[in-house]
């Protein structure tokens, strides 16, 4: 067998990944950025909570406000994560009190249109789903 660099075998693992092979790094990825927290926070990074603003960076306050329902420990985990990702990263300035910063880095960028995407999705077609559940209840709480 011919030796590879390091570049050739990063390569050829990236031509292997197949996210359906249970084995397979692309489903812990997967399972990492389809979270909801971790998708709401891309989202709100890069473009606030109504997505339609420039990528900016954000206090962790900031991200609490936007992101209503999620408590402190599980934004926490999920900026931490998202962070060993390299999806967004962490900034503190000196300042007193300390100031702590997020921001989408250039491969979390890469994945904020999807992101996006996907928010948006979700509220147009809110109602539709809602009206299918309605209906799915319906059908199967009738009479026997």
């Amino acid at each position: 067998m011919a030796t590879m660099t390091a570049a050739q075998m990063r390569e050829r693992a990236k031509r292997e990944y197949n996210a359906f092979v249970a084995a397979c790094p692309s489903q812990q990825l997967l399972r990492r950025i389809s979270d909801k927290w971790a998708t709401l926070v891309l989202a709100a990074l890069g473009g606030g909570s109504d997505c339609t603003g420039e990528p900016a960076a954000m206090r962790y306050s900031e991200l609490s406000r936007v992101l209503a329902g999620v408590s402190p420990k599980m934004l926490t985990q999920t900026l931490r994560n998202l962070e060993r990702d390299g999806l967004i990263s962490r900034t503190v300035t000196a300042t007193v009190p300390v100031t702590v910063s997020y921001e989408l880095t250039a491969l979390g960028l890469s994945l904020y249109e999807t992101v996006r995407q996907l928010k948006l999705w979700a509220e147009d077609h809110m109602g539709e789903v809602l009206a299918h559940r309605a209906a799915s209840e319906e059908a199967t709480s009738g009479p026997l």
